[in-house]
């Protein structure tokens, strides 16, 4: 209950919608006494770091002195997306490592299957999208040695993902390695036509028809205004590398919200 209140973002949560949360389609007879009970032991636990509030026939939850992760995470990334589209690279890719800092471990862990089910999806594409965003701007800073590796394990993990294709052979032209670049492009599209039946989007045909005309003879970046789109040729005056601190947000001590002096919640994984 506490995890569907936090993720309504200070909405109004209908005691029916909450018992579908809780109990998926089958909820008891005394769903609602059972949840005025939980409201009551919440409010003991959270004392002053946040309030349910009871509104017509559902309940609200409002943090006031306590920390929520996965907010402090969209803060994050909205400031990463708007570096990200001015151009401010070595913030952008500062304040995403900072925002993808947050996640500790598996989300929504111990919670219902159906709260996991409505909710996970949105929550693990946000992240992937930070991801994405900061590996753009790592790209725009030369940093594409570091990020071959990485990427190399994004894209087995996610095959079908084409913007981390795409970033992969440009992170790979750019360590001169062209052949590796077009063979990942070959295996991206064989992989989208036994899987999906499609040709490849805008991002891959993009990446390749550039390192096919070798067009891409200096940075890319994604164009403003469309962090998420396909990649464009600019070639920019960087230093060769950046350093950037490493001791970021996501590592500083902060109040949290604690249930008493049980198990704590932290991107859904308790911890004592």
């Amino acid at each position: 209950m506490f995890a569907a209140l936090l993720l309504a973002d200070e909405q109004v949560l209908p005691d029916y919608r909450l018992g579908e949360m809780l109990w998926c389609k089958t909820p008891p007879e005394t769903y609602q006494a059972q949840i005025y009970t939980y409201a009551s032991r919440l409010r003991q636990h959270l004392g002053s770091q946040a309030e349910i509030v009871r509104k017509g026939t559902g309940y609200l939850l409002r943090t006031v002195s306590g920390r929520f992760d996965y907010h402090e995470f969209q803060t994050l990334c909205s400031a990463g997306r708007t570096a990200l589209r001015e151009r401010n690279y070595l913030h952008a890719t500062e304040v995403l490592q900072t925002a993808l800092a947050l996640w500790r471990g598996p989300t929504l862990t111990d919670v219902t299957d159906r709260l996991l089910e409505t909710a996970g999806p949105g929550i693990e594409e946000a992240r992937m999208e930070a991801l994405e965003n900061r590996i753009s701007a790592d790209l725009a800073l030369r940093r594409h040695e570091e990020l071959t590796p990485e990427l190399v394990d994004l894209v087995g993990a996610h095959p079908l993902r084409e913007r981390l294709r795409a970033q992969l052979m440009v992170a790979l032209y750019m360590s001169d390695r062209q052949a590796d670049a077009f063979a990942v492009y070959h295996a991206g599209r064989q992989h989208l036509e036994e899987e999906l039946g499609v040709d490849p989007g805008p991002a891959l045909r993009h990446a390749y028809q550039a390192i096919l005309t070798g067009e891409l003879d200096g940075i890319w970046r994604e164009p403003a205004g469309t962090p998420t789109g396909y990649l464009q040729r600019d070639v920019l005056s960087l230093p060769d590398r950046l350093m950037i601190p490493t001791k970021l947000l996501g590592r500083v001590p902060r109040p949290e919200v604690r249930l008493g002096s049980g198990p704590r919640v932290v991107n859904g994984t308790r911890r004592r």
